[in-house]
C-alpha cells in the first residue's frame, strides 16, 4: 500500500512540474507574440491582412511562343514574356491584360503554392485590353478574389497593387488614387475611358494583376504606366472593375464581348466632314441596319442626293442627357448599358431638336 502512495506521490510531483513548465512557457510565447503583434502599426496590420487575403488568388502568367527549326525540321517553345493575373471563379477562369498573351502560343499559369497548369484561352477583348484564361485545377486549390466596385471612387483613397513586377513572384505596392475618368488606348488603338490613375508603383510584369482598395477588394485590372524610361514614374492606369465584370462575363458566356448597339453604321470621317460643315459636333448616322432598334424607331440615315451633295442624316448629339461629340463618347456611354436596356438618344433632325426612346440590343 505504501509502495502506492509513493507512485502517486511521485505522478502528482511530476504532473505539477509539467504544468508549471508549460505556463511557463505558453506565457513566454504570449508575451513574445504580442510583442511581435505590437510591433507593426493599425495601418501595417491592414497592410499585411490585405496581402495575406489576396495573394493565393494572384498568379504568375509565363508567355511562350513556337519557334520552328528548319535545320532540324522541329518546333520548340522560347520565353516571350510574363504577366499577372488574377482567379476569377472556382471554375478556373484567369483573367489578365490581352496585351500581356497577345501572339502567344501557350501559356502557363503558376499558382502562389507553385504549381504550375497550361491555360488555354477563352477569349479575348482587345478594345478593353482583357483576357480570359482557364486552367483545370481542383477546385479546393483555387481561391477567387473578392470583386468590389468602381462607381463611386474617390480622388484620395488608398490602393494596391499587387503583382509580379520584373518576374518578381508577389510583390504589393501600396499609393492613392491621384486621378478618375482618364482615357488610354488599347493596344488597337481604340481608346480605354473610365481609367483609374494611381502612383502605387505599376512596372513591367505587374500588369494584369488586381489594383484593392483599403477592403482587399478589387477595384481595377493593372494596366499600364506612362513613363520614357519603362519604369514606374508614378503614373499608373488601371481597367475599372465594373467594366471589367461586363466585359469577362460577356466573354465566358460568348468567348467575345460586343457592345450593346443601337441598329446603325457609323463613320468618324463622315463625323468630321458634318464638323466641318456645320461647326457642330455629334455622331451622325450613316445607315440604319434593317429589323433593328434603329429601323424600328425610324432614325434617317445619310444619302447623297441627285446633285451629288451628301444630305446627313440624324446626328446624335446626348444618350441619357450625356453630351456625345464623338464616336467615343457614343461608345462610352453605350457600354455603361447592357443589351434591353432603354436609353433616350437626343437627335438633331434637319436641325431641330428630337428626343427618341430606343431599346439597345
Amino acid at each position: 500500500m505504501r509502495k502506492y502512495k509513493y507512485y502517486a506521490v511521485l505522478f502528482a510531483t511530476t504532473l505539477s512540474i509539467f504544468l508549471a513548465c508549460t505556463f511557463f512557457v505558453y506565457a513566454k510565447e504570449s508575451k513574445v507574440f504580442s510583442a511581435r503583434t505590437d510591433a507593426f502599426t493599425a495601418e501595417e496590420r491592414q497592410n499585411i491582412s490585405i496581402f495575406e487575403n489576396v495573394k493565393d488568388s494572384v498568379v504568375f502568367i509565363s508567355i511562350h511562343q513556337q519557334v520552328i527549326d528548319y535545320w532540324r525540321m522541329s518546333t520548340f517553345d522560347i520565353p516571350k514574356g510574363a504577366g499577372s493575373g488574377f482567379i476569377w471563379d472556382k471554375d478556373g477562369h484567369i483573367v489578365t491584360n490581352y496585351h500581356v498573351i497577345m501572339n502567344a502560343n501557350k501559356a502557363v499559369v503558376t499558382l502562389k503554392d507553385g504549381k504550375r497548369y497550361k491555360a488555354s484561352l477563352v477569349g479575348t477583348a482587345p478594345s478593353y485590353d482583357i483576357a480570359v484564361l482557364k486552367i483545370e485545377p481542383l477546385k479546393h486549390l483555387l481561391k477567387p478574389v473578392d470583386l468590389g466596385t468602381s462607381r463611386d471612387l474617390k480622388v484620395g483613397q488608398t490602393v494596391y497593387a499587387v503583382g509580379n513586377p520584373f518576374g518578381l513572384d508577389w510583390t504589393m505596392t501600396k499609393g492613392i488614387i491621384s486621378a478618375l475618368e482618364r482615357s488610354m488606348y488599347a493596344t488597337n488603338g481604340v481608346p480605354i475611358r473610365h481609367m483609374i490613375q494611381t502612383d502605387a508603383s505599376i512596372n513591367p510584369g505587374n500588369s494584369g494583376g488586381p489594383l484593392l482598395n483599403s477592403q482587399g477588394k478589387v477595384i481595377g485590372v493593372n494596366n499600364m504606366i506612362l513613363s520614357p524610361s519603362g519604369a514606374n514614374a508614378g503614373i499608373g492606369f488601371s481597367i475599372p472593375v465594373d467594366t471589367v465584370k461586363r466585359v469577362v462575363n460577356s466573354i465566358i458566356k460568348k468567348g467575345i464581348y460586343v457592345r450593346p448597339a443601337i441598329g446603325i453604321s457609323v463613320d468618324n470621317r463622315i463625323n468630321e466632314l458634318y464638323r466641318q460643315l456645320s461647326g457642330r459636333k455629334g455622331v451622325v448616322v450613316v445607315d440604319v441596319i434593317p429589323n433593328t432598334s434603329a429601323a424600328k424607331n425610324k432614325l434617317r440615315s445619310t444619302y447623297v442626293d441627285p446633285r451629288g451633295a451628301v444630305a446627313f442624316g440624324d446626328v446624335i448629339i446626348s444618350v441619357d442627357a450625356k453630351k456625345i461629340e464623338t464616336l467615343e463618347d457614343l461608345y462610352s456611354i453605350l457600354d455603361e448599358h447592357k443589351k434591353g436596356d432603354t436609353v433616350t438618344l437626343g437627335i438633331l433632325r434637319d436641325d431641330e431638336s428630337k428626343k427618341i426612346k430606343i431599346e439597345l440590343q
